[in-house]
């Protein structure tokens, strides 16, 4: 970028993020803002901030910003007071939400965006909270994230820690030290109930769940991979079924799948985002790549065993907090290439082994 135009945007920047912040009285905070309006498990990763917030502060309302898709997993969430949905791509369609909760005057807004955002930053300007937190950011144009003024408070730079710990770290603003690092993910009796329906023919198995798909194609297990999977596992360990996770969309795919499978011990299961978590919690096993189903698995503490790409950073941001549980990499940088069926089939095994036992 030409040096004039980095100036220029920088200038930009600042001024669009210029605020005078007054001094907040803690006691006086009535209504939090959190901002997560992106992917599921994203959101299941913020949760710790909403329960040892209200754990801390009784009296204050949160509210959430959440996205069409991640909305679900808070549905039942007892901390939260109020759901509001934003479409990240569309502003204009977003003003009249914006505008409704600049009314209700927020104390406090919590931002967990990890670079200089605008499509953040101007709904922020709408709103207007009193405060606005957020994590160590990475500059933009030269402007370090310190330097914006919007920002009252930025967490310390964190190399070390997971998602869910360096997002927690907003809440030292509030005197707060977390109890507990838990994942939360409620559900109701209707989802644990068709879940409990859809599971009660093979009370006597141990029972495995294999999501298939990752957030892009590169990330999905394969059929070949999947075949070598299912067939070494039941060798090892025969009283077991194998239930294939998917949404109810992508029933014509794994059907075809599993027709070309041709494993009697491996069946599909087609079901929402909440359905298939109340799925989950009662499961013994869960194999996945990284995606959400790592992170619904772990909010339930359940056995793991996850396929990651070969990105040591990208895994200490996302993995998984289960008690019990194994990664295995691949080769590649860039996707599930080349990554060892033998060690996913034998970490199962043994998880196997333990849960038995």
């Amino acid at each position: 970028m030409p040096h004039k135009e980095k100036r220029f945007k920088a200038r930009l920047l600042k001024l669009l993020t210029k605020k005078n912040n007054k001094p907040l009285d803690l006691s006086k905070v009535k209504k939090v803002l959190i901002l997560k309006y992106d992917r599921i498990g994203d959101m299941l990763v913020t949760t710790p901030i909403f329960r040892e917030l209200k754990l801390a502060y009784p009296n204050i309302d949160i509210s959430v910003i959440a996205s069409n898709a991640n909305q679900g997993v808070i549905r039942y969430n007892p901390y939260i007071k109020d759901i509001f949905i934003n479409n990240k791509d569309n502003l204009i369609n977003d003003l009249k939400m914006l505008f409704f909760l600049r009314r209700k005057k927020f104390d406090v807004c919590i931002e967990l965006e990890h670079s200089v955002v605008y499509h953040s930053i101007l709904r922020l300007r709408i709103i207007n909270p009193k405060v606005v937190l957020s994590i160590h950011k990475d500059g933009r144009y030269g402007t370090r994230g310190s330097e914006l003024e919007l920002y009252k408070f930025h967490t310390l730079k964190n190399k070390k820690d997971n998602f869910g710990k360096i997002w927690l770290q907003t809440l030292t603003f509030f005197g707060i030290n977390p109890v507990s690092e838990k994942y939360d993910l409620f559900l109701s009796k209707h989802e644990r109930e068709k879940a409990q329906g859809f599971l009660s023919h093979f009370d006597k198995e141990l029972k495995i769940g294999i999501n298939l798909e990752g957030s892009f194609q590169e990330k999905q297990i394969q059929l070949k991979e999947l075949r070598q999977i299912c067939k070494g596992i039941h060798k090892g360990y025969q009283n077991i079924k194998i239930i294939i996770l998917a949404l109810p969309n992508q029933k014509q795919k794994i059907d075809h799948l599993l027709v070309e499978l041709g494993l009697d011990f491996v069946i599909p299961s087609y079901f929402s985002i909440l359905d298939v978590s109340a799925l989950i919690q009662k499961l013994d096993l869960i194999i996945t790549p990284d995606t959400s189903i790592v992170h619904i698995a772990s909010a339930f503490n359940k056995p793991l065993v996850t396929i990651h790409e070969n990105n040591l950073d990208s895994y200490r941001l996302w993995k998984p907090t289960s008690t019990m549980n194994k990664t295995v990499f691949s080769k590649s940088e860039h996707g599930l290439f080349d990554y060892s069926v033998d060690e996913i089939v034998r970490a199962s095994l043994e998880m196997i082994t333990k849960i038995k036992d």
